[in-house]
């Protein structure tokens, strides 16, 4: 919002003074020490090796040419080695309530999208037992990104990868039928790497239940049966997580689907008829180095005749892209990491546009109290769950810890502060916020004062109120930023900024204390601010209560 004004003014000033291939660069930012202005811009600085000029004499002449009502920007300064630091006048301040005042209870929302497709993947963990902690972060960063793309004007596809095929299933059913077995005969031998968790014995119990001991001999027909069974138990836990975390996918892929339509088949003989493929010690291998230099060629079919996961990664993105979505987005852990040059070097030689998949690759969790890892549950003495994380600390804190930290950054949740009951919490802290000033618009519905349209903002005068006011009108940036870069944390910061500034106006400038118009018009700030605060946490998925 501060961008949209700022930008036309600067934007003519550098067509006037000879740099109108560069308007593209210009950005502004908030200078991180509030002497030095209201905003900022690095232009000068960015063109210095395109016009070979000192950025100080640059900025002379972007200054020289600007052409604005002093009433919006009172001054502008050089500083630095050519930083141009703005400072708002009244008007500028008015001008972005009115434009917030507009967009009502939809601040935030934009057009940006214009109904492009977007299928944004995340969570697709194998269905191969309970949700872990990394997997929380994997759902959480996910569903924001999808939420950010939503709330910008994409029509968003949620999607599940079910990898239900292969060697790890077997497994799955092999470590079953063996506990099933251990029932009757408790020396019976358990597959070396099998699945240990206690899950494993509890759905072969329910197989005891319904089969009682005909499934004993080790049949690859009795192996099926438990595997199913594993399946759809672990499938069914997996989906109850993820709605107690408030996330439902539109789309749950089976990885089986690949090979029944024939999707794996046409990929090989499509990279074979580009000579991508060739056969070595009874293995079929793609040729990446090929595609390029970099990149090692890898099996794709082994000699078993098994495909590697890497071949259904390649068809399915094949899939995504001919189900006509513009923007294709994958959520993996940083162990996918070596994976992901493959896929995509293989789907752009089979004449796809590498360009519309963005990988988001985040770092893993550690669960930590009182300065030392949390490695086992305190309740079961077994790993923690993604479900008891739930248990114990609830959806809104979560979600909000889960993003708070860039998904570049190793995360350590830190379990005591998510048990803190106060503002220490910055969910908390947040929220209280919100119903802070829900208890203020209730008192003033209250008493009958009425909401008014036709404030007069310029009566809003104290240091406080601007702060709140600027950090309000960056709110759609910090949405448009968060979604160009995918980094839901960039959210989650600009709240906890928000709840701050609020909470400063809050204890230094008087709403329902205050008589007339200037009490109208802190009111119909704190409706603005009211309207930021839901509109951000609706797009985290964290509850703004009415109150705590």
């Amino acid at each position: 919002m501060i961008e949209s004004i700022l930008h036309p003014i600067f934007a003519e000033a550098l067509r006037r003074a000879g740099y109108v291939d560069f308007v593209d660069l210009l950005h502004f930012e908030q200078p991180k020490i509030s002497s030095h202005g209201d905003c900022a811009t690095t232009i000068a600085l960015s063109l210095t090796k395109s016009a070979k000029k000192p950025p100080r004499a640059i900025a002379e002449e972007i200054i020289q040419q600007l052409q604005f009502d002093s009433d919006l920007i009172s001054s502008v300064e050089i500083a630095g080695p050519g930083f141009i630091n703005i400072r708002f006048g009244e008007l500028f301040y008015t001008n972005l309530l009115e434009s917030i005042a507009f967009a009502g209870e939809s601040y935030g929302k934009s057009s940006v999208g214009n109904g492009k497709k977007v299928n944004v993947e995340y969570v697709s963990a194998n269905p191969t037992g309970e949700l872990h902690l990394g997997h929380g972060r994997n759902a959480c960063i996910g569903d924001v990104v999808a939420n950010l793309y939503h709330w910008s004007g994409y029509e968003v596809t949620r999607e599940y990868y079910f990898n239900n095929a292969g060697n790890q299933m077997t497994m799955l059913g092999l470590s079953v039928h063996s506990r099933y077995c251990q029932i009757f005969d408790s020396s019976y031998p358990f597959p070396e790497k099998g699945y240990e968790g206690e899950y494993i014995s509890d759905i072969a119990k329910q197989l005891y239940d319904q089969h009682g001991n005909s499934l004993f001999e080790p049949t690859d027909s009795h192996i099926a049966v438990c595997k199913k069974a594993a399946e759809q138990w672990c499938t069914a836990s997996i989906q109850k997580t993820m709605s107690s975390l408030g996330i439902v996918h539109d789309v749950y892929f089976n990885e089986q689907t690949l090979y029944e339509d024939g999707s794996i088949d046409r990929t090989i003989q499509d990279l074979r008829e580009k000579q991508l493929v060739y056969e070595k010690e009874g293995a079929l291998w793609i040729a990446l180095s090929k595609i390029q230099e970099k990149l090692t060629d890898r099996v794709i079919v082994k000699s078993t005749g098994e495909p590697t996961y890497r071949l259904p990664d390649i068809a399915y993105h094949r899939n995504k892209f001919e189900r006509g979505y513009d923007t294709i987005v994958d959520v993996f852990g940083v162990d996918h990491i070596a994976t992901v040059p493959d896929i995509i070097a293989a789907t752009k030689a089979l004449g796809y546009d590498d360009e519309k998949i963005h990988v988001l690759l985040y770092q893993f969790v550690t669960l930590m109290e009182n300065g030392e890892q949390v490695k086992m549950s305190k309740r079961s003495g077994k790993s923690y769950t993604l479900n008891e994380l739930l248990d114990d600390v609830g959806v809104d804190v979560v979600r909000f810890f889960f993003i708070m930290r860039s998904i570049n950054t190793h995360l350590e949740f830190d379990l005591a502060l998510a048990k803190e009951q106060s503002e220490k919490n910055p969910v908390l802290y947040v929220q209280y916020a919100h119903a802070r000033i829900c208890r203020i618009m209730e008192t003033a519905r209250e008493r009958e004062i009425p909401l008014t349209k036709n404030n007069n903002y310029s009566l809003l005068e104290k240091a406080e109120e601007k702060n709140l006011i600027k950090t309000l009108a960056r709110f759609e940036e910090h949405i448009q930023r968060a979604l160009a870069s995918h980094e839901p944390y960039i959210i989650t910061e600009y709240l906890r900024e928000l709840a701050s500034d609020f909470h400063a106006f809050y204890h230094h400038c008087p709403v329902l204390r205050t008589e007339g118009e200037l009490r109208d018009v802190r009111i119909a700030l704190c409706k603005f601010t009211q309207s930021a605060l839901r509109n951000g946490l609706h797009i985290l998925g964290v509850s703004a209560p009415n109150s705590m």
